[in-house]
């Protein structure tokens, strides 16, 4: 059964601000891919568990038509609301049950989204919606990030994990997919042609607020936040504290970098 943890309003809000869109790297891996398997054509894209549309948006200049789904109505709401393209459009439905006709879609992707799915049951509708020779690219980032900021970078990654290491007091169990670094994901999938690419690294500009503004999406934080919501928002504060006096700075709104491990698997369906 799909988990459902991004649907109430003010979750859905932090994700839209603060999910950054598949970086350089991990999208360089995921068309090189199809460059190598010579996809064509590319008129039909489908992004399950889209979220509010940061990784579909990534796919407009290369396919005439993308289409990102998504269980939560909030979720597809807030990517209807954000700026698009005209070829892009969104659908409220499980990833399990996705509304297109056999054999009709050339790529299905999934950005940070897999995990929760029911694999299985998932594998089966890529395989009957996409055409021969179609095309898979599962991704997600590790939660091991490394934050990087002049002399004190191994300091402020020592804080970042420290406040991870207690959140992850409140993941579901599926969050364990990401931490296999999605080998299950990848024995699950049904195409002979396929492969795993790990330690994909891409570094990402985010200011201290950005920093505590992506936790607060994560879904083990707000599990917290609705088990024990002063120490939820407390352990954030003092992380932000912790980062600022670390750093020697007085603005939340000051640079880093975050460093950001990835993995994608990948296939391509038989003739």
């Amino acid at each position: 059964m799909a988990v459902r943890l991004f649907e109430a309003r003010q979750h859905v809000e932090f994700y839209q601000k603060y999910r950054f869109s598949p970086a350089e790297n991990l999208q360089r891996v995921i068309f090189s891919y199809l460059e190598e398997k010579k996809l064509a054509p590319t008129r039909l894209a489908v992004d399950v568990g889209c979220g509010s549309g940061q990784s579909t948006r990534i796919l407009a200049a290369r396919f005439e038509e993308v289409v990102g789904t998504d269980i939560s109505e909030a979720q597809i709401q807030a990517a209807k609301e954000a700026a698009s393209f005209p070829n892009v459009s969104y659908r409220v439905c499980p990833a399990e049950e996705l509304p297109f006709e056999d054999g009709s879609v050339d790529l299905v992707t999934a950005f940070a989204a897999a995990h929760w799915f029911d694999i299985p049951r998932f594998m089966k509708e890529v395989d009957r919606v996409l055409r021969p020779h179609g095309c898979m690219a599962l991704s997600t980032y590790f939660p091991n990030f490394s934050v990087h900021y002049k002399d004190c970078s191994e300091r402020l990654t020592e804080i970042l994990t420290e406040t991870q290491d207690l959140l992850f007091e409140y993941a579901d169990e599926k969050v364990n997919r990401v931490i296999g670094e999605y080998k299950e994901v990848f024995d699950l999938s049904p195409f002979q042609d396929k492969r795993r690419v790990t330690q994909i690294i891409d570094k990402i500009p985010m200011s201290v607020a950005e920093v505590i503004g992506f936790l607060q999406s994560m879904s083990m934080y707000q599990t917290f936040l609705r088990s024990d919501p002063e120490a939820a928002k407390s352990l954030l504060q003092k992380t932000e504290e912790r980062f600022l006096e670390t750093m020697g700075v007085g603005s939340k709104e000051t640079q880093v970098e975050i460093w950001v491990p990835c993995v994608c698997v990948l296939g391509c369906k038989g003739p």
